[in-house]
């Protein structure tokens, strides 16, 4: 642990005397459980200290090339700084931005969450939560803590889960302890990824991969790649097939810190590769690509994730869409509908319709049969739909594919719709409805 007899760092205040005292008994009892196993730190309620613009900073454990390192996010309000520290130095940075950058800091270890806090007069306040809710509002009530108790599984009731709790990959993604427990923090993401795990496994069995003995997945956006490792997980373990993930993600940071992961725990036919699904061609020349997966790409970002799962013959496609942005400057308001979208939540909520439902409608012209449903709460978002297509087996009579171009014509008519982004990828730059459908351009 650091000396906290060394210089302090913190600003001065008026007069020139510090804002801040010297580190106290809450900060130190805080410091000396950082020194022993804890997955997740959140430094939040920025002070003048912080960076301009910074919200908050997200510090998890990780190992790159062997070392202990500290992963430091720092979440701005449209985008977040990945910084890779050793362990040592990532503590001392930590020592000294609390109470002079932050107020607040909250740390999870699996047993039990510390929180930090500092008064408007710097004074530090310790609250340590167990697992099974009790807490010690008192900074000198907290002992150093005993040896960590197993965390809950569950409980009798909880559904079925798709994925083994012991699975390394689990542990080193911070889901599970150690000991192989479920991280009480984490329970809602571990509901998330079985949740889409089961979605995943029952579109590639109503699928024509359902006998397939190998399957290609590109999951583009795949952030830290919770699903990506799921996905892998499930294909290889449970279905018993040979699987080839890709995990596509813009940050190189994450590409770099999923790939330590694979290449510490030895998975074959999982990687990571940096890109941007606008302009990523996950394809090359002619490749084959059985499952496209999108989960928040941004506005037209989706469009361009399921264009490229079209191009490349993807007998299950699913997306996750994340902001609905280009159709609202567009749409006309009919009467009698008027006073109903002269409200912004309303034609917010119009335009993702709008949106998702001709999304639905373009794959049904493409071949697929296409869900639109609510998906389980994603951490950290409000959007929960789910944008599932499985490319039939038998294609639909001329007729009907005809009756879907025609549905999108009317659409698009009816509320002014002059172009959005999947369907002008579908047909050229104009967007407008493909000549040998029989129907006529609006």
């Amino acid at each position: 642990m650091m000396n906290t007899a060394d210089v302090d760092p913190r600003p001065p205040g008026p007069q020139g005397q510090p804002e801040f005292a010297a580190p106290t008994d809450a900060q130190q009892r805080f410091e000396q459980r950082l020194q022993r196993a804890w997955h997740k730190l959140v430094l939040a309620s920025p002070l003048a200290g912080a960076e301009p613009g910074l919200q908050r900073v997200v510090v998890r454990p990780l190992q790159l090339r062997g070392q202990d390192h500290l992963s430091f996010v720092h979440s701005h309000a449209t985008r977040d700084v990945t910084k890779n520290l050793p362990t040592a130095e990532g503590l001392a940075l930590i020592h000294t931005l609390l109470g002079t950058a932050w107020r607040k800091a909250h740390l999870f270890t699996g047993d039990e969450e510390l929180q930090l806090s500092y008064s408007k007069r710097g004074k530090a306040g310790l609250i340590v939560r167990r697992a099974d809710g009790a807490s010690a509002p008192s900074a000198s009530s907290v002992a150093p803590s005993a040896a960590p108790s197993a965390a809950p599984t569950g409980h009798d009731r909880e559904k079925q889960r798709w994925l083994d709790l012991s699975r390394p990959w689990l542990a080193a993604l911070g889901i599970t302890t150690a000991h192989q427990q479920l991280v009480p923090a984490m329970s809602r993401k571990w509901k998330q990824i079985n949740k889409f795990v089961e979605i995943f496994a029952h579109a590639v069995q109503t699928s024509a991969l359902a006998d397939a003995r190998k399957v290609r997945v590109v999951d583009f956006g795949a952030g830290r790649g919770y699903l990506t490792f799921a996905v892998h997980e499930w294909l290889q373990h449970t279905r018993g097939v040979q699987p080839d993930v890709v995990g596509v993600e813009l940050r190189k940071d994450l590409v770099s810190e999923a790939s330590a992961t694979i290449s510490s725990l030895q998975l074959y036919g999982l990687h990571f590769e940096a890109g941007d699904v606008r302009d990523h061609d996950a394809l090359g020349s002619a490749q084959a690509m059985d499952v496209m997966i999108a989960l928040h790409a941004c506005d037209t970002a989706t469009d361009h994730a399921i264009h490229l799962g079209l191009r490349a013959g993807a007998q299950v496609i699913l997306c996750s869409p994340c902001c609905h942005k280009q159709l609202r400057p567009q749409l006309l308001s009919p009467h009698p509908l008027r006073p109903v979208f002269v409200h912004g939540i309303h034609a917010e909520q119009q335009a993702e319709m709008l949106t998702d439902s001709l999304r639905a409608l373009l794959l049904e012209a493409r071949g697929y049969d296409t869900q639109v449903f609510e998906f389980i709460a994603l951490e950290h978002t409000r959007k929960n739909k789910m944008i599932l297509a499985v490319k039939r087996r038998t294609p639909r009579p001329a007729e009907a594919e005809q009756a879907t171009w025609a549905q999108i014509a009317e659409l698009k008519r009816y509320f002014g719709i002059r172009e959005q982004a999947l369907e002008s990828l579908l047909t050229g730059s104009t967007g407008l409805i493909p000549r040998e459908s029989g129907v006529q351009p609006p």
